[in-house]
């Protein structure tokens, strides 16, 4: 019986491999969104992702005669060690992801070598997956295999769950999404809420302007890192990455579809929306040639999607236990709603992920009448 062999790697040709593999593990699943090749290889290259600048990982491959069979990464986050251990990392925290495996003991193997890196670099205890970042794509997919994720969303086999539980992993920490019709209008208590907030002076609700985008984004981050910093899993973000984050998304970034709320005339919380990328990507299958590039471009000029994706909303803390909070919430879903229908003939949004403790979005997400459509397990384990 031929003997599986799980190699570091660090080439060209194998970050190559690396990326290649679930495009033949995944070849059958009508469900799975081939990544374009180049931003794949792009997120676990240090010198194209920003990432890195505070992080540090070991990219391996599984191979048995000489055939890529299995692949996993393990890393580190510094800024994620001097998080409180409350939040979920903390010191002596590490992590692993971007894991698929042909069988179950290439799997267990993958992991295995994931975590004895991990004891190498002093760590104590594991999460996955998270690939690589945890503003990329954390968490295993345990819910909602039967249609695809949104732009910047992951997808898995149902065989991994077992596989990783199996490997003496623990639910740490859900994250859901949750999908709401568009074309219909949200139920009369929201629309109460919405005209109240209209009739108050103090509430403004405006479009970003891309032609400011480095203001407009410094804006949104900053209510970012203040409404986001006690949740679970925050890692706030640097400099290197908010460079790279504005490069991949200001194509798709459009003034009607992001919105910040302003009270008193001071920024008070926002909400990004953004169309779903994966419906033109999908049929490129992994490849901008040799036409896949002019298509690309020519969507970009006036995208017509089914579903856009709400990927960020965020209220200041201060407001945050308010009813306010819900108030600027349900005004920026409603206009982006109204825009996302008739400027792109949306269908359907997906708003997410979500943590499972987060009960004021959660209560959001309800009262709008939206259900739950996928759910993404985080797994930890002591070393």
């Amino acid at each position: 019986m031929a003997t599986t062999v799980i190699r570091p790697i660090d080439s060209k040709r194998d970050r190559k491999a690396f990326v290649d593999l679930p495009f033949r593990l995944y070849a059958d699943d009508p469900n799975w969104v081939p990544p374009l090749k180049g931003e794949a290889l792009g997120l676990i290259t240090p010198e194209k992702n920003g990432w890195f600048s505070h992080a540090k990982a070991q990219l391996f491959l599984a191979e048995r005669d000489g055939r890529v069979i299995g692949r996993i990464s393990a890393h580190i986050d510094t800024l994620a060690l001097t998080m409180p251990s409350a939040q979920g990392f903390g010191p002596g925290v590490g992590q692993w992801g971007l894991f698929d495996a042909e069988d179950a003991a290439t799997g267990a193997e993958l992991i295995a070598t994931a975590e004895d890196w991990l004891r190498g670099q002093g760590m104590t205890r594991a999460l996955g997956p998270i690939s690589m970042s945890i503003w990329e794509e954390p968490g295993l997919l345990i819910e909602g295999y039967d249609h695809p994720p949104t732009i910047m969303m992951g997808h898995a086999k149902p065989d991994y769950r077992g596989w990783i539980e199996g490997a003496g992993y623990e639910p740490v920490k859900q994250l859901m999404t949750y999908e709401v019709d568009v074309t219909r209008n949200f139920p009369p208590i929201v629309q109460r809420i919405i005209k109240s907030g209209e009739n108050n002076p103090r509430i403004v609700i405006r479009e970003v302007d891309k032609t400011r985008f480095e203001e407009e984004a410094a804006i949104i981050l900053g209510i970012l890192n203040d409404a986001w910093s006690d949740n679970w899993g925050f890692v706030p973000l640097t400099e290197p990455e908010i460079k790279d984050v504005g490069v991949k998304l200001k194509p798709i970034v459009f003034n009607d579809l992001i919105r910040i709320a302003e009270v008193d005339g001071k920024p008070a919380a926002f909400m990004i929306t953004l169309p779903d990328l994966n419906e033109p990507i999908k049929p490129l299958n992994g490849s901008l040639f040799p036409f896949g590039w002019a298509k690309l471009l020519w969507w970009l000029r006036k995208p017509k999607v089914r579903t856009v994706r709400v990927p960020l909303m965020g209220v200041v803390k201060e407001l945050q236990s308010s009813r306010m909070a819900s108030q600027l919430a349900f005004m920026m879903i409603e206009y982006i709603r109204r825009a996302s229908v008739a400027n792109y003939d949306a269908k359907r949004a997906e708003i997410g992920w979500i943590l499972d403790d987060n009960q004021g979005m959660r209560s959001i997400a309800e009262t709008i009448e939206s259900r739950m459509n996928k759910v993404y397990q985080v797994y930890g384990k002591t070393l």
